[in-house]
């Protein structure tokens, strides 16, 4: 008997309807970052072409004010986020915020449906 494993993030990908353990309707696929789970930090990661990590001076730091970094999280689960990678999901619902999906929350992909393995309120939502 072959154990199904658990499907990659890298076989997300945008449009695709996210899904919680119950069958709810959480949103959509926005954005796909995959990680560097071997990565000790976050410098060198980029999203959207922008550079993550800080290089010396006062440009660096006025443009981490002025930009939108993904993920759009409290520091410290960003950076396990870009080591491990995330699906970003635009939220359902007018006012709805974004959320982060983390790889090990992917339980199934199946008929371009990202089925979680957890429910739509434990995901992370967007600062």
């Amino acid at each position: 008997m072959q154990i199904p494993q658990r499907p990659g993030i890298s076989q997300v990908h945008t449009g695709m309807k996210v899904v919680d353990r119950d069958g709810k309707e959480v949103g959509t696929v926005e954005l796909v970052k995959m990680g560097d789970p071997q990565a000790a930090t976050t410098d060198g990661q980029q999203i959207d072409g922008q550079q993550t990590g800080r290089g010396p001076g006062f440009v660096p730091v006025l443009s981490d004010v002025f930009s939108h970094a993904e993920p759009d999280l409290p520091p410290v689960l960003a950076a396990r986020l870009l080591r491990t990678g995330f699906v970003k999901v635009d939220g359902r619902g007018l006012f709805a915020r974004d959320l982060y999906v983390a790889p090990e929350q992917v339980a199934r992909i199946e008929d371009n449906v990202v089925h979680l393995s957890t429910d739509g309120d434990s995901l992370a939502k967007e600062s």
